[in-house]
């Protein structure tokens, strides 16, 4: 006899096992874009969770991302078969480079004409997103999908947090499934106590101690322990390249700045030091070749970060796997201030910036910095002027700040929407501005639409130089002479108010320097959504 593949009262469908997990795990927020190998899994939608719809799907897994980073919680991503996934590949990678905890699931063809190569299936649907996904499953059978998507979330969320990836043929939703049982799974990951016990004793006895402070603090809720253990031992406080969060108080007097992706210059900044402690990062990203050490000569290093890999690469020094907050709470607990320690150095403070027409990037900065509000949170992907926010927008702390860490355009403008939406759910205070070079936003502009749809509570402020700067600037590198311009790296003509309007956000272009303070104070106290596109040098 076939099969009973009808659910009953006593057996629920996998339709409603699979929503009974995600009331379990919290989530009842849906990002998509759908498709119709995804329509199975909408009908009788409950009214308890919400779907959020990108015109995208690269939008899709940005609002993801940003809502799963500030939620501190995975989100649910719905993709359309193996066209959605290839279309969000970019920010999929992202995600992955982020550590952000995302369940990507995609629609995939019934499993009955599946032998016979329909139209819309994936062929070998869990290959397309690796290596970027920390697991991919197309289960077995339909009924199998509620602890597969069990299985997945505890992955996404255990260190190092990054997205997971579920095919699930159209008609498995229907099929009788089982409920999953309640469980916990502890992520946290403790330090082993002698590896804390020798580099407490190295920092002990440090003279000069730097500390490298990445995206990981900001992630595991570390930064005040952070603080606390740096001004304990007077160090003095970098941020590794490419960072993604903020991880320690940029306005802090031991502060000393950025480091850049370039070993000597790595070698340089760090010479005055005898011990450096990298925490949540790695040990160094470089962007371009280099030679000589990776760290000053006679210097030491010992990093803590969640990410096995991550430790393993690190050329130099010693590294302990622990979650940021066990770890750093343990160097405290293990650490005292040695004698003799020398004051720790700070960053200078930057020349006031003159007004001009156009605006300097410095100048257009420093009026924004004055303009926000303590409360603001800052989402970034300005990747030309972003040595220049780094001097004239300092970050307050834990999370302030986010950006992309993979250098992939078309993340940041759609994560200001995930991150708006999640702190209007939590009831969190200040407004989300979305700092986006003009070049970036084009990458994902259909943000704006979800943004208006939700009516949320941010700006969007387009830094626009009418080129890609960073390709232009970053040419000389790569042999250009230096006023030769890289074919394809010129965007002349391009109305962002009319592009902002169309998609239902009010927009405004500002040109001249004392029309910007005004017109962002305005901005800055509205309750929904807007844009200024501000033209700079």
């Amino acid at each position: 006899m076939p099969a009973d593949t009808t659910s009953s009262p006593s057996r629920p469908s996998v339709r409603d096992a699979v929503l009974d997990l995600l009331r379990q795990l919290g989530i009842d927020t849906v990002f998509g874009n759908p498709g119709s190998t995804e329509l199975p899994m909408f009908r009788e939608y409950p009214e308890d969770f919400r779907y959020v719809l990108g015109l995208q799907e690269a939008v899709v897994v940005g609002m993801a991302d940003g809502y799963a980073q500030a939620t501190r919680n995975a989100a649910l991503v719905n993709l359309h078969s193996a066209a959605g996934v290839g279309h969000a590949m970019g920010n999929i990678f992202t995600a992955f480079k982020n550590q952000t905890p995302l369940l990507i699931t995609a629609g995939q063809q019934a499993r009955s004409i599946l032998p016979f190569d329909p139209f819309l299936a994936s062929v070998q649907a869990t290959e397309l997103p690796k290596p970027y996904v920390k697991w991919a499953i197309e289960p077995a059978r339909g009924a199998d999908l509620p602890l597969a998507l069990a299985r997945a979330y505890h992955i996404a969320m255990q260190p190092p947090r990054g997205p997971v990836f579920i095919s699930i043929p159209a008609d498995d939703w229907d099929q009788p499934g089982e409920l999953v049982l309640p469980r916990h799974v502890s992520q946290a990951i403790a330090p082993a106590p002698d590896a804390i016990a020798a580099i407490a004793k190295r920092l002990n006895a440090s003279k000069r101690p730097a500390f490298v402070v990445g995206a990981g603090v900001a992630r595991d809720q570390a930064v005040a322990d952070v603080v606390a253990l740096a001004e304990r031992h007077q160090a003095s406080v970098y941020v590794p390249p490419m960072c993604a969060r903020c991880g320690f108080p940029e306005r802090h007097p031991q502060f000393c700045g950025f480091l850049p992706a370039m070993r000597e210059k790595i070698v340089e900044r760090l010479a005055p030091h005898d011990f450096v402690l990298v925490l949540g990062a790695p040990a160094f990203t470089y962007h371009v070749e280099g030679n000589g050490p990776h760290v000053p000569p006679g210097a030491q290093l010992a990093q803590i970060v969640d990410d096995p890999q991550q430790a393993a690469w690190a050329p130099v020094g010693d590294s302990v796997v622990a979650s940021l907050d066990l770890g750093v709470r343990a160097l405290l607990a293990a650490s005292a201030p040695g004698a003799g320690r020398e004051a720790a150095l700070s960053r200078p403070i930057p020349p006031v910036p003159e007004p001009g027409v156009p605006m300097s990037a410095a100048y257009a900065l420093s009026v924004i910095d004055r303009e926000r509000h303590a409360d603001d949170v800052v989402v970034e992907e300005a990747p030309s002027t972003r040595s220049t926010i780094q001097t004239y927008l300092p970050m307050n702390g834990a999370d302030s700040f986010y950006t992309m860490a993979s250098g992939g355009l078309g993340h940041s403008m759609p994560a200001a929407v995930g991150i708006a939406l999640a702190r209007q759910r939590m009831k969190l205070p200040g407004r989300v501005i979305a700092l986006i070079g003009d070049g970036s936003s084009l990458y994902s502009i259909q943000a704006l639409y979800s943004a208006a749809q939700l009516d949320l509570p941010m700006t969007f402020l387009i830094l626009n130089n009418r080129r890609y700067a960073a390709l232009q600037d970053f040419a000389p590198v790569f042999g250009y002479a230096p006023n030769d311009k890289p074919a394809g790296t010129e965007l002349p003509g391009i109305h962002f108010t009319q592009l902002a309007g169309g998609q239902g956000v009010p927009g405004e272009r500002v040109e001249r320097p004392e029309d910007l303070a005004p017109r962002l104070r305005a901005a800055f106290a509205a309750s929904g959504p807007n844009l200024i596109d501000i033209v700079i040098a």
